[in-house]
């Protein structure tokens, strides 16, 4: 999910930086609720058989990479072993502090600039999003100071009473009794495509839980997946966004697993905190 589609669905060009979107399901014509219905991605069946073939093949690759001289050195042919995954964390401190609940304090180079874009692509699909008293602190904290004010209109006329409406929300984005609002997103990885000490633009690779859990909910807690991509600018001694744009996948596969219940879905947000991404 993401700004502009369900907070999933429909995305247009907002003019803003170029192609930046909200990712909010907007309410169609022809459409009764307004929301078109939640997105259910295909459940293949998968043979007993497959998945025995699954752990099978995990366990020889598994040994596989155990094999080796033992002592953590060259491979058995003289040849080094391969370096670290272009993808893995380097264990570097991303930040050095917070304003609210948003990381910041990132280095000028593209480490930061990759961990400033994780956690704001994270920012820009919360359920604070949606509460007008948040959403003007979080644009504040994350983006350059000249584009605040047209953005928050922007967001402000997208997130209007009404659209909070068709997701059972109220006017202040809160949830009914006995529900609970879940937007939660999780980056799977970042790529820097452009950089400079000045500027950057960076793909965040997402996966997410979106919807209400509750008895009764028209909007149950789906999942999806998307990239953000935003470009950011250093200033005032941080890496803010300058504009952003989204599109949907890449998306795996999902697996037969039986859905969790309403409460089960609301508790694990109760319960499990958020992280602070760095690359």
């Amino acid at each position: 999910m993401s700004l502009g589609d369900e907070h999933g669905g429909g995305r247009t060009s907002d003019g803003f930086g170029g192609s930046g979107q909200t990712r909010t399901r907007l309410p169609r014509a022809g459409e009764g609720d307004g929301y078109g219905g939640p997105r259910r991605p295909v459940r293949p069946s998968r043979s007993l058989i497959g998945v025995v073939g699954v752990v099978v093949l995990l366990i020889a690759a598994i040994a596989f990479a155990n094999q080796g001289s033992g002592d953590g050195g060259d491979t058995a042919d003289g040849a080094k072993p391969p370096g670290t995954n272009p993808t893995s964390a380097t264990g570097t401190r991303p930040v050095e502090g917070k304003s609210g609940d948003i990381p910041t304090g990132y280095a000028q180079d593209e480490q930061g600039a990759q961990s400033a874009a994780a956690n704001y692509a994270v920012a820009l699909v919360s359920a604070d999003i949606l509460k007008p008293e948040r959403r003007g602190s979080i644009l504040r904290q994350i983006f350059v100071a000249e584009q605040v004010a047209e953005l928050e209109g922007k967001l402000d006329r997208a997130y209007s009473p009404e659209f909070l409406g068709t997701i059972g929300l109220d006017a202040k984005g809160n949830a009914a009794d006995g529900m609970t609002y879940v937007s939660r997103t999780a980056p799977v990885g970042t790529k820097v495509t452009e950089f400079s000490p000045t500027s950057a633009t960076v793909e965040v690779w997402c996966t997410g839980v979106f919807g209400t859990a509750g008895i009764g909910s028209t909007n149950p807690v789906t999942n999806d997946w998307f990239t953000m991509t935003l470009k950011l600018n250093w200033s005032a001694d941080d890496w803010k966004v300058e504009s952003f744009a989204q599109k949907d996948g890449p998306a795996p596969v999902n697996a037969d697993r039986t859905a969790s219940n309403a409460d089960e879905i609301a508790k694990a947000v109760e319960e499990f905190g958020g992280f602070t991404y760095a690359r």
